[in-house]
């Protein structure tokens, strides 16, 4: 599939602000599963950017206002081309036992995924080493999505997955939390997905950036699982980067001087067709 993607950060302030740092993880990752035909990025008013790739490998631009600015627009836009990927043979969940040493960061907690009974919270059973991992992973996406509901005004970005828990409403990125912990608890190398969505107006998430879940299987590599939509992440999904949790791959964030208390809107428009 062909996707075309303009995604829009727009900050309005009531006062000049000056020197505005922002940090933009926008540019989609080149690898197996998509290629990158191009990638553009606009800033007005003129701005100072660089780049570099972070510790998990995603493009960063850093994007520096020095002159004092009431209006900034932060525009990105790209055009990516997704494949199609073969889903992963059986494999039984003892495989993971002597690999699980390589992807240590993606099982250890993390500030939004800490340590935690998340099967239990979550009404999970554990699986034992002959139960075959890549239909489990399925499975738990599957009634995963099932059992949480999908609320945009329940959670805020800070919402605690312990918070979560209780109530079981939220967004994308809760549902993906919600998944890392119960996936890292059962000994499952697990990493939150940051990307985008083409929807068609068939699937839920693809207003802003999108978040799902990579799970590590022995044999085949990462499994892309979007429980928030109940489905395998494919050519509809374009990623973005990975990383720990959210605070890894979040869009934009930065610092400004002045300015007093800014207004952010975002706007995300995925267009796609079959090639």
């Amino acid at each position: 599939m062909r996707c075309e993607i303009r995604h829009t950060t727009e900050y309005r302030y009531p006062k000049p602000a000056w020197d505005s740092f922002n940090q933009v993880r926008l540019h989609p990752s080149q690898e197996a599963r998509q290629t990158v035909r191009s990638f553009h990025l606009h800033v007005t008013p003129d701005a100072e950017v660089t780049s570099h790739k972070d510790y998990f490998g995603a493009i960063v631009h850093h994007v520096h206002v020095h002159e004092h600015h009431q209006h900034l627009l932060i525009e990105a836009q790209a055009l990516v081309d997704t494949h199609a990927v073969p889903d992963p043979v059986a494999t039984p969940f003892a495989a993971l036992w002597p690999e699980r040493g390589q992807y240590t960061e993606f099982l250890v907690s993390s500030p939004r995924v800490p340590a935690g009974s998340w099967p239990e919270l979550f009404g999970v059973t554990r699986p034992t080493g002959t139960d075959d991992l890549p239909s489990f992973l399925v499975n738990l996406n599957s009634s995963l999505s099932r059992q949480f509901t999908y609320d945009t005004k329940a959670t805020t970005v800070n919402t605690l997955l312990v918070e979560f828990a209780t109530h079981q409403r939220g967004v994308c990125q809760d549902f993906t939390h919600a998944m890392l912990g119960i996936a890292r608890q059962l000994g499952i190398p697990a990493r939150y997905v940051s990307g985008y969505l083409y929807s068609g107006g068939e699937m839920v998430g693809a207003e802003a950036t999108h978040a799902w879940v990579e799970c590590f299987i022995p044999g085949y590599g990462w499994l892309g699982l979007d429980p928030t939509n109940n489905c395998l992440a494919r050519e509809k999904h374009i990623k973005i980067g990975h990383g720990r949790e959210y605070s890894d791959v979040s869009p934009v964030r930065g610092t400004y001087y002045g300015g007093g208390q800014g207004h952010m809107d975002v706007a995300v428009h995925v267009y796609g067709r079959e090639q």
